[in-house]
């Protein structure tokens, strides 16, 4: 006769926002294995949304830091962007050029936190973790010559960016990609083929590709299974048409291919960066508008290729100088809609690492 054992609860979270954030997993176990999960939001609820509507359109911008604040000029560029859209706003070729820039070194800082933490969530602390943290800090130390600011920037704006780079920006650039391959190189020495890192990885909290679509995943979370699709190439923004790069996919959307993803896309990111050093023109950075002008009546969105996925704003104007609604597109939150099959039937050190493959911030979900 087997033996039948009894359902239990665990409360995993909520978590200091120096995890992954403040959020909560119910998990059912039957065992050591999980048979029901609930993912709990809510805890960083800040109504981020409802005050942006009390803000001038301008003001805004900073609130945008606040939610994805490991990738503050990403969510910066996409609010913008919808703006501009709204009230037709030209931006500088110059600008456009910079903005992109700002976003692919953005890309690369925000998946090296994404990868270090992965490798922490497994218990390698000391080495990958602290080295990705190292390349990271080259990455903020150019943000901070730009515009004096290490984590929430506060540098784009509608008609272009707040400020031209300084003289040394450019050669500091340069000098930093010129030694980023190898310092990937030296990432996948440690981690490609550590033993530990495939037994824990491989085949778990897998995401089919018809499960991912129809779940509306996106970024590294979606192209992991095996989709093909990123916003740059698919809705071509700013100036990425200019640009000759590829979209990495996996095949099995298993935790080590949401890894691989992101180191291949910090290679392309890089190629991104050297056209577009090669290509930047000279010129204005900024098309002058009012302090608090008055975008038309009517609404617009804009997405871009945000690092976690597709990240979009919805404005509504009703002409006045501030917005009547604003209302964000959240990459993460969409991408946690599908934590609970992923790790249904999988062992509570699985749900961990899965939950981690993931790349959350919740202040984007909680906003």
């Amino acid at each position: 006769m087997a033996l039948k054992t009894e359902l239990f609860v665990i409360n995993l979270g909520p978590l200091h926002p120096s995890t992954h954030g403040v959020f909560r997993m119910l998990a059912t176990m039957d065992g050591e294995v999980i048979v029901e999960l609930e993912p709990v939001f809510g805890y960083l609820h800040r109504g981020i949304e409802k005050l942006a509507e009390n803000r001038t359109y301008k003001q805004n911008i900073p609130f945008t830091d606040r939610m994805d604040y490991i990738a503050s000029m990403s969510n910066e560029l996409s609010y913008v962007m919808a703006v501009e859209k709204l009230a037709g706003i030209q931006v500088p070729e110059r600008a456009e050029y910079l903005r992109v820039i700002m976003a692919e070194l953005q890309r690369i800082a925000s998946h090296l936190i994404a990868v270090g933490s992965l490798a922490n969530d497994l218990g390698a602390f000391q080495t990958p973790f602290l080295y990705m943290f190292r390349e990271r800090e080259r990455i903020l130390d150019l943000f901070d010559m730009v515009c004096g600011q290490r984590l929430l920037y506060n540098y784009m704006r509608f008609g272009g960016v707040s400020h031209d780079i300084p003289d040394e920006f450019l050669p500091a650039l340069k000098k930093l990609l010129k030694h980023f391959p190898g310092f990937i190189a030296e990432y996948d020495q440690l981690l490609a083929d550590n033993e530990i890192l495939l037994a824990r990885t491989k085949g778990i909290g897998v995401l089919p590709k018809k499960l991912a679509i129809s779940s509306s995943a996106s970024g590294p979370v979606l192209r992991a299974s095996g989709v093909k699709w990123d916003i740059r190439k698919a809705d071509p923004y700013s100036v990425y048409d200019r640009f000759d790069f590829d979209i990495p996919t996996g095949s099995a959307g298993d935790c080590y291919d949401r890894y691989r993803v992101r180191i291949a896309e910090m290679y392309q990111s890089i190629r991104i960066l050297n056209q577009a050093i090669e290509q930047l023109p000279s010129g204005n950075v900024l098309n002058k508008v009012p302090l608090r002008f008055r975008p038309p009546v009517g609404e617009a969105f804009a997405h871009i290729e945000a690092p976690k996925g597709e990240l979009g704003f919805y404005i509504v104007s009703d002409g006045s100088e501030k917005p009547y609604r604003f209302h964000v597109r959240s990459s993460i939150l969409i991408n946690l809609t599908a934590l609970r099959d992923m790790i249904i039937g999988w062992k509570l050190a699985d749900a961990i690492v899965t939950f981690g493959s993931i790349d959350i911030c919740l202040g984007e979900v909680d906003r």
